[in-house]
């Protein structure tokens, strides 16, 4: 990198003495070119944290999701729902976490919404694939999947602004129900004495309508924040 006339190193008088810094204080040259290898390695020691390792095994659900086509009996049906609602589970679980730990990182704020919609998305489709969810009812698949896509834009282009959007009973009930419904679906056959698949159904059809409603709610939450100039304090999600 090139010096300045008034930073020549051949010029003994108008050498710095460098400056003395904190430990894991970063180090920037001039002209803000460079980062520390001590910023580098806290970002690389903060990814596998506890809230973002129980993330990652949401994920790691996914690929037995696609197993079920091939396995439809009884048994298999209720170990991958329970699979499915342990995952389901630990979506509270890592954000209470990260929360009480101080362990929030910019790749959680990405790997957490990324792993729901992925979970959620992934069992929907496959249960289209084994006609646990019947041909009349796809149309709550496809507005529960668009609606996730539209607002998980929508809130991207909200942060870039400034736009800070929260979460709210009507999008916990959503998220709540649907779960509830995928779950029910997964089980399909009589559990614990209850119809499981005609409980999913019905559950399913709640899910749908808190969807269309709250994502309703939040592109109106947006505009009204754009129309005020200022930061909106209660989206729902």
């Amino acid at each position: 990198m090139g010096t300045s006339p008034d930073e020549s190193p051949d010029d003994p008088s108008e050498r710095r003495t460098p400056k003395t810094r904190e430990p894991g204080e970063g180090s920037v040259r001039p002209g803000g070119e460079g980062v520390s290898t001590v910023a580098a390695t806290a970002v690389r020691e903060h990814f596998w944290n506890l809230p973002n390792s129980i993330t990652v095994l949401r994920i790691a659900v996914v690929p037995v999701l696609l197993l079920l086509p091939w396995a439809q009996d009884e048994s298999s049906s209720v170990i991958i729902a329970w699979l499915f609602i342990a995952a389901a589970v630990t979506d509270i679980i890592d954000g209470w976490l990260a929360r009480r730990g101080q362990m929030v990182t910019h790749i959680g704020k990405l790997l957490d919404p990324l792993a729901d919609k992925l979970l959620v998305s992934t069992a929907l489709v496959m249960l289209i694939a084994v006609d646990r969810i019947p041909n009349w009812a796809i149309w709550m698949v496809v507005v529960i999947i668009g609606r996730e896509l539209a607002v998980t834009g929508l809130r991207g282009i909200a942060s870039a602004g400034g736009q800070i959007m929260g979460a709210s009973w009507i999008g916990k009930a959503k998220a709540f129900t649907q779960n509830f419904a995928i779950g029910a679906l997964l089980f399909h056959y009589t559990t614990i004495g209850l119809p499981a698949h005609e409980l999913g159904l019905g559950a399913l059809c709640l899910a749908t309508v808190l969807t269309l409603w709250s994502g309703y709610l939040y592109f109106a939450e947006y505009f009204r924040g754009r129309s005020g100039n200022g930061v909106a304090g209660g989206s729902q999600v």
